[in-house]
């Protein structure tokens, strides 16, 4: 498993050793592998990525390989360098089964309110920033698709322990201290996804022969009219103030602002029909804001 130390990355490693599967961490440094075996490699040099597969051998490669420890500029260009060259060096090894993690938010605003897994993704944003992200998850997505096996999870937003979205997350403590307004009508549609479902829906992923595009969301997208208010509620913070639109993108930066103006949400039933899987949380309403 190619990232296994992030908020999904542990509870993906418990799930599929509890499923009786042997499973290989790749860790790009030894201070932060997790229990277990392990392996260590920068997932953007290509000789260290082909030396850890070739030691693990493995049937399966699971590949959310990430650095976004933050939104900083380092930390998205990094990211993106990693769902590039990092996956091209995956497939270079000759995997078997390619299980690669996306995201479900990159699609263009237009259409419904809720996309399938057919809509355009948002290649052509007016933000350098999120137009560099989606291009990034395009190029990941062309090539794992080019693998007769391959498959990709369109992860929703992660909320639960360790994600930005957890009382002691980013984003919870902006909502609590009343630091996130809501833009515009805050008619933008997010699709949250439980850190344990997405991780269920990774085993699922790696036990099926199911190849393609599936969101991984639950089953309640929601604009950030009501979801934010909420989730200041359940923090104890204020309500959320609304702004214009153009004065929270000077105020919070350009993606929040879209998230909560124009996102639209993602669709799960793909996921539900072929590959088995659905949330045991079907609404973030009873967990968003969590420990």
């Amino acid at each position: 498993m190619a990232g296994a130390t992030g908020a999904l990355g542990r509870p993906l490693l418990d799930r599929l050793r509890a499923r009786g599967h042997q499973v290989t961490a790749m860790v790009r440094t030894a201070s932060r592998a997790p229990a277990g075996g392990t392996v260590v490699a920068d997932g953007l040099d290509p000789a260290a990525v082909t030396a850890a597969v070739r030691a693990a051998r493995p049937d399966v490669v699971v590949h959310q390989m990430t650095a976004l420890r933050g939104l900083t500029a380092d930390a998205l260009d990094a990211t993106a360098r990693l769902r590039t060259e990092g996956t091209a060096n995956l497939i270079a090894t000759g995997v078997g089964r390619l299980v690669a993690t996306s995201i479900a938010f990159a699609a263009a605003p237009s259409g419904g309110p809720v996309v399938d897994e057919d809509a355009p993704l948002y290649l052509e944003s007016p933000d350098p920033a999120w137009a560099q992200t989606v291009r990034a998850v395009a190029e990941l997505e062309r090539l794992v698709l080019a693998e007769p096996t391959g498959i990709v999870l369109r992860h929703g937003v992660l909320y639960g322990p360790g994600t930005a979205y957890a009382r002691d997350g980013h984003t919870g403590q902006a909502v609590a201290r009343g630091r996130l307004p809501l833009a515009g009508d805050g008619s933008g549609v997010t699709s949250f996804v439980h850190v344990d479902d997405a991780a269920a829906a990774t085993v699922a992923a790696v036990e099926s022969t199911a190849t393609g595009v599936f969101h991984i969301t639950d089953d309640d997208p929601a604009p950030a009219a009501v979801w934010l208010p909420a989730l200041a509620e359940r923090l104890g913070g204020p309500p959320p103030r609304a702004v214009p639109a153009p004065l929270a993108a000077r105020l919070i930066g350009w993606f929040p602002t879209f998230q909560l103006t124009e996102m639209r949400g993602a669709a799960n039933e793909r996921a539900r029909t072929e590959l088995g899987w659905k949330p045991a949380r079907p609404s973030w309403r009873t967990g968003l804001g969590g420990d």
